[in-house]
């Protein structure tokens, strides 16, 4: 039986966020050449290597999380479908984790629109998988809708995550597995938590 979202705490959420990876981790990640635990892992292992903080390497980790959403038992794939997996994926975290993730999470797919308004080159760069998603996601933003974004105040994590999404797609790349990241999402978790005492 699924765990219902309001019998986890900050005590167990992060082993429960493990197991969706050692469980399913490695189905299709929408035609790209990496299943959906690589693409995750491999964001969060670029991050690391290139001394990120620790905010973008768990939100790069976790920004996808909402395509396993129906694991919590309050969600139903429907429930992912019709909210679109970023806004799945950041109510599932967010009385877990600081703003910062859930942003990272929410408006990783608004990123992509953002970066093809603001910087044509950004465009050149996305896979043919990207470019099919980006054209279902409203394609680039216009400019009140670029105003817009800009006003949030994670906008640079975000934008940071975002290169980590469009990067993480390398067949031959060799990742750690989530326990290595765990103490880290932990560490954010415990944040989250000190924050609201």
């Amino acid at each position: 039986m699924k765990p219902d979202i309001n019998n986890l705490s900050s005590e167990t959420i992060v082993d429960f966020i493990g197991s969706i990876f050692d469980r399913r981790g490695d189905e299709e990640y929408l035609g790209e050449p990496v299943n959906m635990g690589q693409h995750m892992l491999q964001g969060a292992t670029i991050a690391e290597q290139n001394d990120q903080p620790e905010e973008i390497i768990v939100g790069a980790l976790l920004h996808d999380i909402g395509h396993f959403t129906s694991e919590f038992g309050t969600f139903t794939m429907n429930d992912t479908e019709d909210r679109h997996h970023e806004d799945a994926g950041a109510e599932v975290l967010e009385r877990f984790f600081p703003s910062v993730i859930t942003d990272c999470v929410r408006y990783h797919v608004a990123a992509k629109r953002y970066l093809c308004a603001t910087r044509p080159e950004y465009f050149r760069r996305l896979s043919e998988a990207s470019v099919h998603s980006l054209n279902l996601q409203g394609g680039p933003m216009d400019a009140d809708e670029v105003a817009e974004f800009e006003k949030n105040t994670n906008l640079e994590q975000i934008i940071a995550v975002r290169y980590l999404d469009d990067a993480g797609k390398r067949p031959d790349m060799e990742t750690p597995d989530f326990w290595h990241f765990a103490p880290m999402v932990q560490r954010m978790v415990d944040r989250h938590s000190a924050a609201r005492i």
